[in-house]
């Protein structure tokens, strides 16, 4: 393809503005957005207002699919319509490029992720976080084995602090009918993606969730739980939005080395013996392998890694680079989400891949009965939250 791609916006919201005003800046090359959609008329408006500019307007995303004049569509709605969005539009034969996460419960995703299997179109999920310096050298050093086999990886990452002014701002915001969960499936997504991508998918998830535990809302705002890998690694995730200041550490541990990602930089630590056979062959009670190599790596680029896909999920549309994040990959984070979930719900340790009967059998539960839509002092604002991009 050697045209100008033409890109519809569906959901003009808070991310909706964001990926509308990289394009509006002419950050993203040879791509313009010529459509976009919103049910809420007042959203639109503001869009006028912010970026002026030829768009044609449509009250639905199903009507932009249906009558634009678009290559691609960027779907930038709640979660829960997401895959729907993206089935119509490969169905109509668009590229998609979806917002986090791929869908609320993994049923509807791989019903997604068949229409694009079959559609034969570029698709991709916002996982920007893939495109970060640091986290493309964690991936490089675990797939070079250049600390072994992974024996334990611990993730602590609290700074997504919200206030309730947060998830006053919308009627589907922490709600199980509205955004089907709360700090797994809207912040802590990414690292869950990262996790995976990382170390893979564990066989087993215990968790423990506190639903409306610093908010006033029925999802959960903090969660720790505990992995069990096949080969015997063991993992902990702990996130909550209701920790100020609170910490983003990444430990891997693995037979030859150590990563240790904190604060920006990240720390590769290497054994001059495999630890394993260390433990069985040396002579000494309290001898410990000897650090052959000791690197820290620092993030020093300024770039946008949401632009960074944008440009990318181009380049792959026009054929001029492979695509970075494959949107088929997005079930592995919502699978690893809903048994995190579903162990809490069922107060024991859940196997993956899950039950996905049950599970959507315990969310209906909790949608039923949801508070989407009865919620007061809706605020309904675009607020500029690109702070909350970096994660570090």
């Amino acid at each position: 393809m050697d045209k100008t791609v033409k890109i519809g916006i569906i959901g003009t919201g808070n991310m909706g503005t964001v990926h509308l005003g990289f394009f509006h800046a002419g950050n993203i090359p040879n791509a313009v957005v010529t459509a976009v959609a919103d049910t809420d008329e007042i959203k639109l408006e503001k869009v006028r207002k912010l970026f002026p500019g030829k768009y044609t307007c449509y009250r639905s995303g199903e009507e932009l699919i249906e009558k634009a004049d678009v290559d691609a569509v960027i779907i930038a709605t709640p979660h829960y319509s997401h895959p729907a969005l993206a089935i119509a539009a490969f169905a109509k034969g668009l590229h998609v490029l979806s917002e986090k996460p791929s869908g609320v419960y993994t049923k509807q995703v791989r019903e997604m992720n068949k229409a694009a299997q079959e559609s034969g179109k570029i698709f991709c999920v916002m996982f920007n976080q893939r495109k970060h310096f640091l986290h493309k050298k964690i991936k490089e050093l675990i797939s070079g084995e250049e600390i072994g086999r992974v024996k334990r990886v611990n993730w602590i990452i609290t700074n997504w602090f919200r206030t309730q002014h947060y998830y006053d701002s919308g009627q589907w915001r922490a709600t199980w009918a509205g955004e089907g969960g709360g700090v797994l499936i809207n912040q802590a997504i990414h690292q869950i993606d990262l996790l995976q991508w990382f170390t893979g998918m564990p066989q087993k998830v215990f968790a423990f969730c506190g639903y409306g535990k610093w908010h006033d809302v029925e999802v959960e705002d903090a969660v720790t739980a505990f992995l069990l890998y096949k080969n015997g690694a063991t993992g902990v995730f702990v996130t909550t939005t209701g920790e100020s200041n609170g910490t983003n550490r990444l430990e891997i541990f693995g037979s030859r080395g150590n990563l240790l990602l904190e604060g920006g930089a990240l720390t590769l630590k290497k054994y001059a013996q495999d630890e394993n056979e260390f433990i069985k062959t040396c002579p000494n009670s309290f001898s410990q392998p000897e650090i052959a190599e000791t690197q820290v790596f620092r993030q020093t680029d300024s770039f946008d890694c949401h632009k960074d896909i944008l440009c990318n999920f181009v380049a792959a549309i026009r054929g001029e680079e492979p695509l970075f994040v494959d949107g088929k990959e997005g079930i592995n984070s919502v699978s690893l989400m809903n048994a995190m979930l579903l162990s809490s719900w069922l107060h024991k340790d859940v196997d993956l891949p899950i039950d996905e009967d049950l599970y959507f059998e315990e969310l209906s539960k909790r949608i039923a009965e949801s508070r989407a839509g009865q919620k007061k002092n809706v605020i309904g604002e675009i607020e500029d939250n690109t702070c909350s991009f970096g994660g570090f």
